[in-house]
C-alpha cells in the first residue's frame, strides 16, 4: 500500500469522528451566530450531496432547504438530485435558472461575444443568485460545496459556486468526500458518477481540468504525482490565486 492509498484506508477508520467534527462546524456556524438554517444548491453530483447530507445531520431537515438549479441540464443530475433529497430526508425546490439565462447571455453577447466556458460561468453565477435570494428571504447561511481538489487548482466559478457563507468540505479531497458520501448515506450512483459541474452538455472535470482527480490528490496527500500532472497542476493553482484570496484594496 503506497500513501496515498495508506491515507485513504486511515480516513476510512476515522470517517465517523470527521463526521462528528463537521457536524459541529456547521452548527457553530448556524446556531452560533443566530441563524435559522442553511441553503444548499444541489448539483445531483457528490460535492454537493455531501454538504447537504452533513447539514441534515447538523440541523435536522427543517432546517435545510435544498435548492435543484437547472439550466439545460441533463437528465441524470435531475433524477440524481431528486434521489438525494430522498434519501437523506432533505426539502428539495426546484428553480429553473434557464429562462433567466436566456434573457441575459443574449444581451451580454450584443455587447461582446462569450464562449462556452464563460457562458457556463454565468449559469453558476445565476444559480448563487438564487440561492442568496432565498437565504437573504430565510435569514439562513449558504453553505459552499467547493472541495480542497477543486479549490487548490480554482475549479469554481467566482460568484458561482466560490461564493458562499461557510464550507464544511473545504480540507476534503475528492477521494475524501467518496469516503465520506458512503458513511453519511449518499446514493452509490452518485458516489460513482464522473465529477461535473454541469455547464454545458457532455462537460466533465477531469476532461476540462486535463488530469484526474488520482492525479491531483496525489499531488495534495503525498506530495507527489505524475509530472505532467504536475505541472498543469501547479499552472492552474498560482493563475487561480486570485479565487482563493480575499479581495485586494487600497
Amino acid at each position: 500500500m503506497d500513501k496515498f492509498q495508506e491515507h485513504l484506508a486511515n480516513y476510512q477508520i476515522h470517517v465517523k469522528e470527521d463526521v462528528e467534527k463537521r457536524i459541529a462546524f456547521i452548527r457553530e456556524q448556524i446556531d452560533g451566530n443566530g441563524l435559522g438554517g442553511a441553503v444548499v444548491g444541489i448539483s445531483g453530483g457528490i460535492d454537493s450531496a455531501v454538504t447537504a447530507a452533513l447539514c441534515v445531520r447538523a440541523l435536522g431537515s427543517e432546517r435545510v432547504i435544498g435548492v435543484w438549479l437547472p439550466a439545460y441540464s441533463q437528465t441524470v443530475h435531475e433524477t440524481d438530485s431528486k434521489q438525494l433529497a430522498e434519501a437523506i430526508g432533505m426539502n428539495l425546490h426546484t428553480v429553473d435558472v434557464g429562462p433567466a439565462y436566456d434573457a441575459l447571455v443574449p444581451a451580454i453577447e450584443g455587447v461582446l461575444g462569450l464562449d462556452d466556458k464563460t457562458k457556463g460561468n454565468t449559469k453558476a453565477r445565476l444559480r448563487m443568485t438564487v440561492l442568496y435570494a432565498i437565504a437573504n428571504q430565510k435569514g439562513y447561511l449558504v453553505a459552499d460545496t467547493c472541495n480542497r481538489s477543486e479549490i487548490h487548482v480554482g475549479y469554481m466559478t467566482k460568484g458561482g459556486d466560490g461564493l458562499a457563507d461557510f464550507n464544511p468540505v473545504a480540507s476534503l479531497t475528492k477521494h475524501e468526500m467518496r469516503i465520506l458520501a458512503a458513511e453519511l448515506g449518499v446514493p452509490g450512483e452518485i458516489i460513482t458518477k464522473p465529477p461535473s459541474a454541469d455547464l454545458w452538455e457532455g462537460q466533465t472535470d477531469e476532461q476540462e481540468m486535463g488530469f484526474t482527480y488520482e492525479d491531483l490528490d496525489r499531488l495534495l496527500i503525498t506530495g507527489e504525482t505524475r509530472p505532467a500532472a504536475k505541472e498543469r497542476i501547479d499552472y492552474l493553482h498560482r493563475i487561480s490565486e486570485h479565487k482563493r484570496n480575499i479581495m485586494p484594496g487600497i
